[in-house]
Order: C-alpha cells, then structure tokens, then sequence
C-alpha cells in the first residue's frame, strides 16, 4: 500500500511539473497579447491576482479550520512571498509586453544559477562540479538565444529595458520561490495558494497606486476579446502557481525550478508560432543547451 501511494505521489508531481511547463509559456503569451492592445502591464498584474483572489472565495468552503493560519512565522513568510512574487510578476508582463517571448523565455534559466548561489550563501549550500558544469551549460547556451538578438551577446543587451525587466523578474520570482517554500511547510500547497493569491492582489494593487494607474481607464479599454484574454492569463497563472505549490511540497526548491526551466523550449516555439519571432533552430539549440545545464544542477543536489 505504501509503495502504491509513492508511486501515485511521483504521478502527481510529474504532472503537475507538465503543467508548469507549458502553464506559464502560455500566460506569456496573452499578457504579450493583452498588454498589446495597450492595455497597462500593472493592470493586468492587478486584474490576474483579483481574478484569482475571487476564485479563492469559494475555496474557502473547503478548507479545514487550521491553527496554523494563527502562526506569525505563516503570515510573516506568507507577506514575504506575495511582495517578491507581485514585484516579479509585474516586471514580467512589462518585460512580455517589450520583448520576444523566445529570448525571454531563456533568459529565465537563469533562474536555476540564482537558486544554486542563493543555496551557498544562506544555505551553505556548496555545489560540486555538476552544478558549476551546469551553470557553464546554461551560460553557453544563453549565447546562442541572446545572440540572436541585434545586439548580439554583450553587455549591451543588458541596456535593453526588456531584458532588465525580466532579469529583475527572474530574481524576484527565484527569491519569492524560496519563500514560497517557507509557507507551504507551515501550511498547505492549497493554503499556500490561497495567500499567494489574496495577498498578491494587495500588492499589486497598492503598485497600480503608486504608479497612478486610472483603474477606470484600463476597463474602458476591455472589449470581448480583451476579456477573454484576462481569463486566460487567470487561469494559466492559477494553474501555474498551483502546481508550483504541489511540486515544492515534494521536492527542493532548486530542483524543481531547473525542471521548470523545459519552459524555454515551448516558450520558443509559441514565439515563432503567435509571433513570428525568428530564429527559431538557433533559440532551440540554446534552449537545449540550457535545460542540459539545468539538469545537471539537479544532479548536483
């Protein structure tokens, strides 16, 4: 009997890894749609944690009473999480919104470097030579995305506003991963869930405040499709983020980001597919190369 439940345990983890996979390309692609139609990228962060939040309403009907939502230690991670993963997801959409989805999407494996260097100074965490062949792979890679760019790989791109976003996003989102952690050992993937989404949506609102963001406007500019689009990006994030959460209950938080780095590949393809992003065999080759690298992070735990 035991074995039988690990065994549906890895069936679950694998997909809900799948589903974070192509979850999150997929949202990518209707906040680059959204934001397109001139809709503000704050908006859309706000309208998707709101959505959400919402939804999470009805999810309380089902949630056990639980003394840990009293711990400070819960509310205190739980704040954490939601400043860094509503600060991330912001400088995403507006990255998405100025850049091609098939060079940004790479760029986020990066992630998997960030989570090993975090790991050495706060965890001690000291890789061996997988993980530093890894984080070579990944930066060998990289070369052949990024240089497809016109400013091909140099110090140059980093001056691109698209690329700052998404490596601020790529930063924030890595940290708030760590924290994530944090609040799903003291709770549940789903009550982990449920405060990613309610406190999200009060961060990123009091974000649209700041940055005087007419609320009133950005309906106004909600025709049907726009509409359709904000439920899609809802339900790909919520998608997404849950299954993050059921995967980081079962597995290291380092391990799991370098298996959601399979992204890069579908991200590349939906580019040249929705977008027409060229290039398409060279950001490929790059994206391999990284995913090889980020395996071998793995490896390295």
């Amino acid at each position: 009997m035991q074995i039988f439940a690990v065994r549906m345990t890895s069936i679950f983890v694998t997909i809900a890894v799948l589903l974070r996979i192509f979850s999150n390309p997929f949202a990518n692609v209707f906040q680059k749609k959204l934001t397109g139609s001139y809709v503000h990228a704050l908006f859309v962060n706000f309208a998707t944690y709101a959505l959400l939040a919402i939804a999470c309403l009805t999810g309380l009907l089902f949630m056990p009473p639980a003394g840990i939502l009293l711990s400070a230690a819960f509310w205190k991670w739980s704040l954490l999480s939601a400043i860094c993963g509503a600060l991330g997801n912001a400088f995403l959409v507006k990255a998405v919104e100025q850049g091609d989805l098939s060079v940004l999407g790479p760029v986020n494996a990066y992630k998997s470097v960030v989570a090993m260097l975090i790991g050495v100074f706060i965890l001690q965490e000291v890789p061996g030579w997988t993980g530093v062949l890894g984080v070579a792979f990944i930066i060998w890679g990289s070369y052949f995305v990024l240089d497809t760019t016109e400013e091909g790989f140099s110090w140059q791109l980093f001056k691109r506003k698209d690329i700052q976003y998404r490596v601020a996003a790529m930063i924030l989102t890595a940290v708030e991963a760590v924290f994530l952690k944090r609040v799903i050992l003291l709770s549940t993937p789903v009550i982990g869930f449920v405060s990613w989404c309610w406190y999200g949506a009060v961060f990123s609102f009091l974000l649209v405040l700041a940055r005087r963001v007419s609320l009133k406007k950005e309906i106004g500019k909600l025709g049907r499709r726009q509409m359709l689009y904000l439920l899609v990006i809802a339900f790909c994030m919520g998608m997404m983020q849950f299954s993050t959460n059921y995967v980081f209950a079962y597995m290291p938080v380092a391990y799991a980001l370098s298996f959601f780095q399979l992204s890069i590949i579908v991200s590349v393809f939906l580019g040249y597919s929705f977008f027409g992003e060229g290039q398409l065999l060279r950001k490929l080759l790059g994206a391999a190369i990284m995913v090889v690298g980020a395996v071998l992070i793995v490896m390295a735990g």
